[in-house]
């Protein structure tokens, strides 16, 4: 079940390995679009709009989460590249018992401050109820959403990118037929989506522990990987947990970082009226299911980087690099083109025919189509650095991306009311590739000049 990324083609690995990816990515997106669909098409526009308003903080809370267990996955994935099985386990154990922590944090933070948070938002009086009954029942589920990271970047990180693709499959299924279930048999309104949404979470993380424990030995965690925490061995347990905190925890802030900006642009929006965030929160549906192939190259650059790193093979890397961004960047380019021609037909999908929504959601995906390019670069080159260890210069992109999206939807929505908001996105990405950009080919440089000194010294001694 798992797959060595050291050797062999590497564009020709990183697409089997990102297919999966895409796939699972894309499945993702349709359960929790089938949220947005299902209330917006039985619910009505008022409904649409309180599941639409709670993304930006319901992502700044699971964007923490999900970039939390991909970096200690990280260090699970150099230490499979470098053969390391026993690092691997730790590694492992490290990542469960961390992940426990933060679980009982977030919930707890999160729940206690949901409403305030609404209210912060400027969240109108008319959907406020309806979007905190949504967004309790995600943040009470915050523990399912970790057992299935948790277990599928461990999949991942050692090269089965698959397995998680037929549980999130799954899941999909399972949140679609409940969320018919809960809204139109149950009529529980709102949260009924929730419940949907949590309750395929929990299905589809139990179904990764079977399958880890029967298919994947080198994740199967004995006794002995845990001795790190033995009395007596604090120095241990520290340096451990330590060298996956490194990583983890700024690749988490970096998505929270994120999430603020997201956070400050539906404050904007919100002061625009209920009609703008549903024409937005559709809009941003469709958006993601569009950027998915590039957020899966991105995502197939971290293993593949992290383990060639780990077996130090710098010009695997860079041939990969490149090859990655040509490839999407090309699809963005189409994926651009198609939006800006039918983009009002996409927002049909998921608003009432003839409604005045419509073209403001077109409006947004024609503004992000143009720039797509961007964010499949930024994506490609961030989440590079990632697997080669380098957490500062990713969290300076986030904040760059964080004060170029606060630009928009603090300045450009002043003057330029609900253009200006689309244009925060588009700006964030800039923002954010610039650093990502020259410090992954700096650091590709100073690894090939490592392993040229390397080579140099090996065959000193070969004399």
């Amino acid at each position: 079940m798992t797959k060595n990324l050291t050797v062999g083609n590497p564009i020709l690995l990183i697409i089997g390995f990102a297919t999966p990816l895409f796939i699972g990515n894309m499945f993702q997106q349709f359960y929790n679009m089938a949220d947005t669909f299902i209330v917006g098409r039985t619910i009505g526009v008022t409904a649409l709009a309180a599941v639409g308003c709670t993304g930006s903080i319901s992502f700044f809370i699971l964007g923490f989460v999900w970039g939390f267990n991909q970096g200690t996955s990280i260090v699970t994935a150099q230490r499979f590249g470098a053969g390391d099985e026993a690092g691997v386990r730790r590694s492992f154990a490290a990542s469960i018992l961390l992940s426990a922590a933060m679980t009982v944090v977030l919930t707890a933070v999160s729940m206690s401050t949901a409403r305030n948070f609404l209210i912060l938002m400027r969240t109108p009086v008319e959907i406020l109820d309806a979007a905190y009954s949504y967004i309790i029942v995600i943040y009470t589920g915050i523990a399912a959403t970790v057992l299935f990271n948790l277990l599928s970047n461990m999949m991942r990180a050692v090269g089965d990118s698959r397995t998680p693709l037929l549980f999130l499959i799954i899941a999909c299924i399972i949140n679609i037929i409940l969320d018919f279930v809960f809204i139109l048999v149950f009529h529980t309104g709102v949260e009924g989506a929730a419940y949907a949404t949590v309750i395929a979470q929990v299905v589809s993380g139990l179904l990764c522990i079977p399958m880890i424990t029967a298919k994947i030995p080198v994740l199967r965690i004995r006794k002995e990987d845990w001795y790190f925490l033995r009395r007596g061995a604090a120095n241990s347990a520290g340096k451990e947990l330590w060298e996956h905190l490194r990583v983890a925890l700024p690749v988490g802030f970096q998505f929270s970082i994120i999430a603020v900006g997201t956070v400050i642009l539906q404050f904007a929006l919100n002061g625009l009226g209920t009609l703008a965030v549903a024409a937005f929160a559709a809009a941003v549906k469709i958006d993601q299911m569009a950027i998915m192939p590039m957020s899966s190259f991105g995502s197939a650059m971290t293993t593949f980087v992290a383990q060639n790193y780990g077996a130090r093979k710098p010009d695997r890397i860079r041939k990969g690099l490149f090859q990655s961004l040509g490839i999407s960047a090309a699809f963005s380019v189409i994926i651009g083109i198609v939006f800006i021609l039918t983009g009002d037909r996409f927002a049909a999908i998921f608003i009432e025919k003839g409604s005045a929504a419509i073209p403001l959601a077109h409006t947004y995906l024609k503004i992000n189509g143009v720039c797509y390019v961007l964010l499949s670069s930024m994506f490609i080159c961030r989440q590079s650095l990632q697997g080669l260890g380098n957490s500062f210069v990713p969290t300076i992109s986030g904040i760059m991306e964080l004060l170029m999206r606060m630009f928009g939807a603090i300045i450009l929505t002043r003057y330029f009311g609900y253009v200006g908001a689309c244009w925060a996105g588009p700006l964030a990405w800039l923002g954010a590739l610039v650093p990502s950009f020259v410090m992954v080919f700096v650091k590709l440089k100073w690894l090939n000049r490592g392993a040229i000194a390397g080579r140099r010294k090996q065959n000193f001694f070969r004399r």
